[in-house]
């Protein structure tokens, strides 16, 4: 969720981004639709803001990276012990805060894929009973793993979304090859 968003996140804005997707597979092909999204794109590109108020392109590589440490925390309390607390976060201080405008974004990237690399590890090997387990988030109540893991495939596909459109509003020419023109045949 951008910064300025009205009220909390709308899980069901989320579902509706997943669809029937498998929740693993888009949380496992996200971090190389970033790379893909951001090639052709200078760190300047990355950086400007689509309207005042706004996360700029790089602010949100940098929230998904730092909410995959948050999720795996979850994922891990959630897995080991009973109905622990899950504390919230406010997602515009770590954007403010954490200094994600002092890296690059492909560093950014990186980080991001590999706190993704370690979550899908984990859940690939909980037992299945373990999705169903719940913690107790302080701002939404009950929630499983499985519900986690289906409602975060979304954000990732509504923050791919964001990028996409930021990157076609302010960058359409960016990362695209010009046409070849051939040379005009001479005449003898």
């Amino acid at each position: 969720m951008a910064a300025g968003a009205p009220g909390p996140v709308v899980p069901s804005r989320y579902a509706a981004a997943l669809g029937d997707d498998d929740p693993v597979a888009v949380m496992a092909e996200t971090p190389d639709r970033i790379r893909k999204l951001l090639r052709g794109l200078s760190e300047k590109q990355l950086r400007a803001r689509p309207a005042p108020g706004k996360w700029c392109i790089q602010e949100i590589v940098a929230h998904l990276a730092d909410g995959e440490v948050i999720l795996g925390s979850r994922y891990r309390f959630v897995a080991a012990h009973d109905r622990p607390a899950l504390m919230g976060y406010d997602q515009d201080a770590f954007v403010e805060r954490l200094g994600p405008l002092n890296a690059k974004a492909a560093e950014l990237v990186d980080d991001f894929a590999m706190a993704r690399a370690v979550n899908l590890g984990l859940l690939d090997r909980l037992p299945e009973e373990a999705w169903d387990r719940v913690g107790l988030h302080a701002e939404r109540g009950e929630e499983s793993i499985r519900y986690t893991v289906a409602t975060y495939a979304g954000h990732d596909r509504i923050h791919l979304s964001q990028i996409e459109t930021i990157r076609t509003g302010l960058f359409p020419k960016a990362g695209k090859k010009r046409p070849v023109r051939k040379k005009a045949a001479r005449r003898r």
